[in-house]
């Protein structure tokens, strides 16, 4: 007994083609965000007369402004706003650059008791002493008597912006939240407030705008995670410290399961290393003087001073320099889903995205100068067949160079620069280069993956170290017989397992690839009279290794049904009298909807086939 598809998930396959959507890389574009934060800025002002502005830049999807006002805006005011900012537009008001002395832009800020823009005058004569001040006027300057002709207002301003107000397309313009930030990100300065907006430059990019802002809350895993019971993070136990629940823990230790075994093949040593060590280690590798404030407090035992880690790389140094090697040992491939604990601040947290402690999926290569170029084209190509089995196939790539602050000689950045070029060339991957974009200890290659609704998210990086090796004094003994020094490759290729999990449940929108589901198949009996054979199936596909599980029974096949498509599972299997006698299962899934009709044998060697491949049922 087959039934079709849910039509939310046929509609969901339904081929749309949007509007393609600019970024910030369309100049045009970048004017009418810039200019329409000032525009906000000049229509709080002038509704809210005690609010003092501070920063107001463009970013990725519109713009926002930070304000000091002594009331907290509400949800109505947003409409206010942005009505008075439509009047603005309507205005055709002229943007008009001019260019000040810094007595002259102190006097000005005065004049109009502005002290967030005394400070931002400051920061930019320290920065830049001989630079030009330069400032935006929205309106009409005022004539020599100081009177102004009509609305007016001014900021603090590099540019660029567009001519007038009447070039800002006001419907395609919306004002969107408001949230606390504090004033240069600094927890001890005053709280202001946030105003985000979003411009585009026609309402028809702002309504895909927003039917993507809609679809990214209805996948957001927070709400995905409680409604399927994947994981929670509890109150009693602190912020950022993630529980997973049983469901959660088995899509969790497939992907393990999966990374251990290609990591295996791939040629790599499992590690397992301790989750503190004492705070010398830390001071050795440098973390405690360069990443401190990302480092909970230290704890005392017998006198010393132990620190939770907060990377695993060190450890793994230890354990490279508990023995003597030689260059016939390397290269040496160790590997570790190691869990590091980060003190984030709690306004920075975001469900699995930002998290105090979570599970890195470390690895670390030491090697020779010559071995470098095979060695990261290995990693590139387990990066590639990793991700692609998690539904990811679409990626930016960035190379990153040296900055201007780093250690090791040219020679040895010079190698690894063109070891991770050859890299990439022999790999084929299209990769953009950031010059000076590297970390002050190597080169590196970062890796974002696009989701189902286009989202680009940092997930795989594989960076040369120089650094910890010269701070630990590892060394190999060459051909020469003389010491010399391995190159250490840092790479991960999730990032970390709470926050991967989170982009796989948002891109499937928990409808996991089968082989991951925590439910691969409900068994659905049409009557108790039909149990005995579902229990004769479920026995089967556990057997198997399938994860079934049967109806709990007492509610009608439409209201069974209709729950196994809310809680996601990924096939069910309607028993009646047909595939009671028959020994049969008609197997239905979420994601194609009727598969057919198979005897019970074949239907589990169906199934068993997808997970072993790692595949959808109608693959196997």
């Amino acid at each position: 007994m087959a039934v079709e598809a849910p039509a939310e998930v046929a509609a969901a396959e339904a081929e749309v083609l949007p509007p393609v959507m600019p970024t910030n890389d369309d100049e045009d574009l970048l004017k009418i965000r810039h200019t329409s934060a000032h525009v906000m800025a000049m229509a709080v002002q002038k509704l809210f007369k005690e609010a003092k502005v501070t920063i107001g830049p463009w970013i990725e999807k519109g713009f926002y402004y930070d304000f000091d006002n002594p009331e907290p805006f509400l949800d109505k005011d947003l409409r206010k706003i942005k009505k008075e900012m439509d009047k603005l537009i309507q205005m055709k008001l002229p943007l008009t650059r001019e260019e000040i002395s810094v007595e002259e832009a102190r006097r000005r800020i005065e004049e109009i008791n502005e002290p967030y823009k005394m400070e931002i005058l400051d920061s930019i004569v320290a920065r830049e002493p001989d630079a030009p001040i330069t400032i935006y006027h929205i309106g009409q300057l005022p004539g020599e008597d100081g009177k102004k002709k009509g609305p007016y207002w001014w900021d603090l301003c590099a540019g660029p912006h567009v001519e007038h107000t009447g070039f800002l397309p006001k419907d395609a313009i919306a004002l969107e939240s408001i949230a606390g930030a504090y004033w240069r990100g600094d927890e001890t300065r005053p709280m202001l407030q946030r105003i985000y907006g979003t411009a585009w430059q026609n309402k028809e990019q702002l309504a895909e705008h927003e039917r993507l802002l809609a679809e990214a809350k209805r996948r957001d895993h927070r709400a995905i995670g409680k409604a399927l019971d994947l994981f929670s993070i509890q109150p009693d136990a602190g912020g950022g410290l993630v529980f997973w629940h049983p469901k959660g823990a088995r899509i969790r230790k497939l992907i393990e399961d999966f990374w251990n075994r290609k990591h295996v093949e791939g040629g790599y040593e499992i590690l397992y290393t301790p989750h503190m060590a004492s705070l010398d280690l830390w001071k050795t590798s440098g973390h405690f003087d360069f990443y401190a404030d990302g480092m909970f407090d230290q704890m005392e035992v017998e006198g010393d001073s132990y620190q939770l880690k907060p990377m695993n790389c060190p450890f793994h140094v230890l354990v490279y320099k508990n023995d003597q090697r030689s260059y016939r040992d390397l290269p040496m491939r160790w590997a570790e889903l190691g869990t590091v604990y980060r003190y984030e601040r709690s306004g920075t947290l975001q469900g699995l995205f930002r998290v105090r402690g979570f599970t890195q999926d470390d690895a670390h290569i030491f090697c020779l100068q010559e071995q470098l170029a095979d060695e990261i084209t290995g990693v590139l190509f387990l990066i590639e067949e990793v991700l692609t089995k998690f539904g990811f196939s679409d990626y930016e790539v960035m190379l990153s160079t040296r900055p201007e602050k780093s250690v090791g000689s040219d020679q040895i950045w010079d190698k690894a620069t063109d070891a991770l070029t050859e890299a990439l060339t022999r790999k084929g991957w299209e990769y953009s280069v950031d010059e000076g974009g590297g970390a002050f200890y190597g080169p590196k290659i970062d890796v974002k993956i696009k989701d189902a609704i286009g989202r680009m998210w940092q997930c795989s990086t594989v960076q040369c170290d120089f650094n910890l090796p010269d701070r630990f004094e590892l060394e190999y003994t060459a051909a020469s017989g003389e010491k010399e020094q391995p190159i250490m490759v840092h790479r991960a290729i999730f990032g970390s397992m709470e926050r991967f999990f989170g982009v796989l449940t948002e891109s499937t929108a928990g409808d996991y690839p089968f082989w991951l589901a925590p439910v691969q198949l409900r068994l659905l009996p049409v009557s108790d009279d039909y149990r005995p054979y579902c229990e004769e199936a479920l026995a089967a596909a556990k057997a198997a290794g399938i994860r079934a599980e049967i109806d709990q029974g007492g509610r009608s096949l439409g209201k069974q049904i209709k729950i196994s498509n809310q809680q996601k599972v990924s096939m069910y299997a309607v028993i009646g009298e047909k595939e009671s006698s028959g020994r049969t299962l008609a197997l239905t899934s979420r994601a194609k909807g009727d598969l057919g009709s198979f005897g019970l044998d074949e239907a589990i060697g169906k199934m068993k086939g997808a997970v072993e491949g790692y595949v959808e049922v109608h693959e196997a």
